[in-house]
């Protein structure tokens, strides 16, 4: 059971006072249902009571289980960082964020479920935060409990959370280097995988910086402003340089990478509980390292 404590700043109900410190409707709901506890200066209260200025409220949050519904798969994993709210994983291309009914197995999800229970933690339900591709690789993160979870999705909603991408192209995206791809981006009728810049699509911005040139392989590091899927790869397509190695896009094949060359190197986020400005790196991988002196 975990345990959030708060002094009341002013007089409010409980209810508005846990919903400004990002207790949601449905977090409530599985405090009242599942065991856990709202106590007022260590008395049980339900959320009508009134509070006053300088009264101690206490969120006891019940255990959320082991969740047996996405199955444990023992393969390493490369934890970039870890405390009790939320845990970072260096994703290796080839493997999904999530299972599907096509890869029940193949996920970082499954992966670190089996680190879960190997620690074994109260809480091991996945809270998947932010998803890369299959053949994309780098920093993932994910919110060890519900609340967490919940605080970190409303950062998103506000553009909070930065992504910052290497992208590997033999082509300019455009001139300069330095700036924004702003084109929506919708299905492609072709394809229940593909996407495709359409009128029809969802706004969509993408941000980049040229940051060197070695021989024919341009370097862009990227920034996305929204999160369409393959936004960086359609994008680039696009505007006439589609990603080293990505035949879905168009892609030179003609390089010793066997996936497009899309690597999330680091995410910074604000964190809630301690206020800190938490900056996560994941290393250059090998099989774009071993070929390209970065």
């Amino acid at each position: 059971m975990m345990i959030f404590e708060w002094q009341a700043e002013e007089a409010s109900l409980t209810r508005t006072f846990l919903k400004h410190h990002g207790i949601s409707r449905r977090l409530l709901s599985r405090i009242k249902f599942h065991g856990g506890q709202i106590l007022v200066n260590g008395v049980e209260q339900n959320v009508r009571h009134p509070l006053n200025i300088g009264d101690k409220v206490t969120v006891m949050l019940p255990s959320e289980g082991k969740q047996e519904i996405i199955e444990a798969i023992d393969l390493p994993i490369n934890i970039l960082f870890e405390d009790d709210h939320y845990i970072a994983v260096n994703k290796p291309a080839g493997y999904t964020s999530i299972p599907s009914q096509y890869n029940p197995q193949g996920s970082m999800a499954n992966i670190l479920k089996a680190y879960y229970q190997r620690q074994d933690y109260e809480n091991q339900v996945i809270h998947v935060v932010t998803r890369l591709d299959r053949d994309t690789s780098g920093v993932m993160l994910f919110a060890k409990h519900a609340f967490a979870h919940g605080l970190i999705d409303q950062q998103m909603q506000k553009q909070g959370l930065e992504k910052t991408y290497l992208a590997l192209a033999d082509h300019h995206v455009k001139e300069g280097d330095h700036g924004f791809i702003d084109d929506p981006i919708a299905r492609s009728p072709r394809s229940i995988v593909e996407r495709r810049v359409h009128e029809s699509g969802q706004d969509a911005l993408t941000e980049f910086w040229l940051d060197q040139e070695i021989g024919d392989v341009k370097v862009y590091r990227v920034q996305l402003h929204t999160g369409r899927t393959h936004q960086i790869r359609v994008h680039f397509a696009f505007h006439g340089a589609p990603l080293i190695g990505d035949d879905l896009y168009g892609g030179s094949l003609a390089y010793p990478i066997q996936r497009q060359a899309l690597h999330c190197q680091s995410l910074k986020f604000r964190h809630h509980f301690t206020g800190e400005l938490i900056e996560i790196k994941a290393p250059v991988p090998d099989d774009i390292s071993s070929w390209l002196p970065l």
